[in-house]
């Protein structure tokens, strides 16, 4: 993250912008913290004379880059979903101010009494920009960024989390898996992807539920993906009975819409693990990464449950038992794998 003074700086500077807003004006000297973020990127609150609230985000460059937000919102807003509306922007100095979707996140607000109706907004919110996706528009989740992401297991979580080196043998061995990973994540069907649809980065809304946050990387990808982040949460776990329940839901509804899901929903759920270990082994490298190259601890305390993904979907499929070979070897276990398929 920038210095204190650095943020000192940008913080004056995005006052000033907002001093200079008309139709609403803003009241500069209202703003306040309203999230944090895994990037650069920071989001205050401020008041208009309006009488609503709004969200300023500070983007700084040259880490940060709004336009891809900016290409983001409008794409998905067309598609019917709710996010936020850019009301202004000073896109060389990295500042946006974006319609407020309120501060009750599906984190906050999910337990075993909302659960099933948050999930089910969320699912029919996803299916409704899935069948509006259109090739060329986003750019595309090919073989070199799916790569890309799965090195950050071998690179930060276990070169630098573990500390460890792996085998020219483990080396050969989870290639092995990244190969059947990838082979399994390319032939999918390609939608729009947001890459974060979790309890994060999901607003509560009373109309519209829910609000989508965080979508600047999106992409056109893998189907599974958005659906795999959604029930496969690094932040909130649930029952395995239920995330199967909820992803046969969504894909009776994706059939119902015309998207080209499998009819086997077999082969539909496997296609949904596959995708969902690329994601854990993925989010495993960012959460070291974030811990030891950027100082956010907070987010080790989410590394068990995603291990625990990890080793339930590799379990299950002969293809992926080198995986769990490995993990033992790093946990220092002795192996046990009970295969399903």
């Amino acid at each position: 993250m920038p210095s204190d003074s650095t943020s000192d700086q940008r913080l004056v500077a995005l006052q000033q912008w907002l001093a200079t807003l008309q139709a609403p004006a803003i009241d500069a000297g209202s703003i306040r913290p309203a999230s944090s973020d895994a990037s650069f990127r920071r989001y205050f609150r401020a008041d208009g004379d309006d009488g609503l609230t709004y969200i300023v985000m500070d983007a700084p460059p040259p880490q940060e880059d709004v336009r891809p937000f900016i290409h983001v919102a409008d794409v998905f807003g067309k598609t019917g979903v709710s996010v936020p509306a850019i009301i202004a922007a000073d896109v060389p100095q990295g500042f946006l101010l974006l319609s407020d979707l309120g501060s009750t996140t599906y984190l906050h607000q999910l337990n075993i009494d909302t659960a099933h109706k948050l999930y089910m907004d969320a699912i029919d919110a996803l299916v409704l920009m899935q069948v509006q996706s259109k090739p060329g528009v986003l750019p595309e989740y090919d073989r070199a960024l799916l790569l890309r992401e799965l090195m950050l297991f071998p690179d930060w979580y276990i070169g630098k989390h573990i500390g460890l080196a792996l085998s020219d043998q483990q080396t050969a061995d989870l290639n092995k898996v990244f190969d059947a990973l990838l082979a399994n994540n390319l032939a999918q069907p390609q939608v729009y992807v947001h890459r974060d649809f979790h309890s994060r980065n999901l607003m509560v809304l009373p109309k519209g539920n829910p609000g989508i946050l965080d979508f600047q990387d999106a992409v056109y990808g893998p189907i599974t993906y958005d659906l795999v982040s959604l029930l496969r949460d690094a932040y909130i776990q649930w029952d395995e009975e239920m995330v199967l329940d909820w992803a046969i839901r969504y894909w009776e509804r994706a059939r119902r819409a015309g998207l080209p899901v499998s009819h086997d929903v077999d082969a539909f759920y496997r296609d949904f693990e596959y995708m969902g270990l690329q994601r854990h082994l993925k989010v495993l490298g960012i959460f070291a990464r974030l811990y030891h190259r950027d100082g956010k601890p907070a987010y080790l305390n989410d590394m068990p449950l995603v291990l625990e993904y990890t080793r339930r979907a590799a379990g299950r499929y002969r293809e992926l038992a080198p995986l769990i070979r490995l993990l033992d070897a790093l946990e220092d276990k002795a192996p046990s794998v009970g295969y399903t398929f």
